[in-house]
């Protein structure tokens, strides 16, 4: 395993180069299961990303519905 700390590189190589590094490593039966992970990470952060979206709605909605955000957008 090549060694990544947090913060601090004790290689030249970026986070994604070690990455693909260590990928290029593991045995052909588990790759399944790397692809399963990488894909429930980017899951995640598509949630992440509508749970702000909705908490950022809900929270403007009571500005977006005032008759003075209607006259602003009228003539657009």
């Amino acid at each position: 395993m090549v060694p990544f700390k947090q913060g601090k590189r004790r290689t030249e190589m970026g986070k994604k180069e070690l990455l693909i590094k260590e990928i290029d490593q593991v045995p052909e039966p588990f790759l399944d299961e790397v692809m399963d992970f990488v894909q429930f990470l980017k899951g995640k952060m598509v949630k992440e990303k509508l749970d702000i979206t909705f908490a950022s709605e809900s929270s403007l909605e009571k500005d977006w519905l005032r008759p003075e955000e209607d006259e602003a957008w009228q003539n657009l």
